[in-house]
């Protein structure tokens, strides 16, 4: 007779989850099928556009008279962090942080220098597979594939000499930013979206505003109080194979989720396909996962480590989650040949759950 009792590795899975709950007195698998997925009610809609998607605010019809005056004011907020983070606008201070911080120390605002302090941080407690100075290797490969082709190993080791937090060197004192070699680059593109998304949520908690969501190009979410007379803010998970359609519905409160995954940002080369996140420790595309979402307290480091665990894959990401409270984590690695997508959870709330079918 088979040990009932499940391993790690099975523990994991979406089917041992079940198991397991099932074992302690509830039919799991009957509770997340046949409960009602909760759907968004009534709301009131507020949209910018910043760096390269949509940040909306949701809230709720019946809130505060001053909540659409304080939106606004939040989606201008974000405007605002574009220009401070962007490396895409030449006049954006993170741009010519990059052109000017190997020749003299640049000084810059106090948020951006906490916000690379952060993401230092996050880079250490991942094993460096976060890293925003690895932003010479997002431009060789953006490069090198406008040329219609992949960069070369020599390529990628030779930008590799250049990237990496080591030769960036952030001065609270001085509130500066130097870098010790030329061509290294800063990019903020798996952190800047979660860090807008927290900063204009916070604007509004500051105002007085309980309930709502923002999120910043579907992929970063944060959500405060509550909607519908629902426990928190329902937010759709998509299949990560099929982006079309739902997986699954949680339902946020008081917490963010980030999402990194290569359905929809992808190219293909001499029949192989590259997915566009980078190991910042290699130079090459990352292919042992599909999708990792990440719920974290706040936006920026939800986004950071979704991609960190993406890098990582299952088993070294959950090793990384000792170094976080509060985190969970839902992985898609690459289903074997013929088999359906077996999703893996790490600390997910079981209630706060809906999947959509079997």
């Amino acid at each position: 007779m088979p040990d009932p009792t499940p391993n790690r590795r099975d523990f994991l899975t979406g089917r041992a989850v079940r198991g397991e709950l099932s074992r302690a007195g509830h039919n799991f698998v009957d509770q997340l099928e046949s409960r009602p997925v909760p759907g968004r009610g009534p709301t009131l809609l507020l949209r910018t556009t910043a760096m390269a998607c949509d940040f909306d605010i949701l809230l709720n019809p019946k809130g505060p008279t001053k909540q659409v005056e304080t939106a606004s004011d939040a989606l201008e907020l974000v405007q605002q962090l574009e220009q401070l983070m962007s490396v895409y606008r030449t006049d954006a201070v993170l741009a010519q942080v990059n052109q000017t911080a190997a020749e003299h120390p640049a000084v810059v605002d106090p948020d951006l220098l906490a916000l690379l302090q952060r993401a230092e941080s996050i880079s250490r407690q991942t094993d460096d597979a976060f890293d925003v100075a690895a932003g010479a290797l997002v431009t060789l490969w953006r490069d090198r594939r406008s040329l219609g082709r992949i960069p070369t190993s020599d390529e990628i080791a030779a930008t590799l000499q250049i990237c990496g937090r080591k030769h960036v060197h952030l001065d609270s004192a001085a509130g500066s930013i130097a870098f010790d070699r030329q061509g290294v680059e800063l990019n903020l593109g798996a952190i800047g979206k979660g860090h807008a998304v927290d900063r204009a949520g916070e604007l509004l908690l500051d105002r007085g505003i309980s309930d709502w969501l923002v999120h910043g190009g579907r992929s970063s979410v944060r959500a405060q109080g509550v909607h519908a007379g629902l426990a928190g803010w329902p937010v759709g998970l998509r299949n990560p194979l099929l982006p079309d359609k739902p997986f699954a519905t949680l339902l946020l409160r008081n917490e963010a989720l980030g999402t990194s995954g290569t359905a929809v940002q992808w190219f293909r080369h001499e029949g192989k396909r590259y997915g566009h996140i980078l190991d910042p420790r290699t130079g090459w595309p990352v292919e042992s996962m599909v999708s990792v979402s990440v719920i974290a307290p706040d936006a920026a480091l939800a986004d950071a480590l979704s991609t960190a665990f993406f890098v990582l894959g299952v088993e070294n990401a959950l090793k990384c989650c000792d170094n976080f409270s509060s985190i969970g984590a839902i992985f898609f690695p690459p289903p074997k040949q013929g088999l359906n997508l077996e999703p893996i959870f790490h600390n997910v709330p079981a209630d706060r759950l809906f999947f959509h079918g079997s």
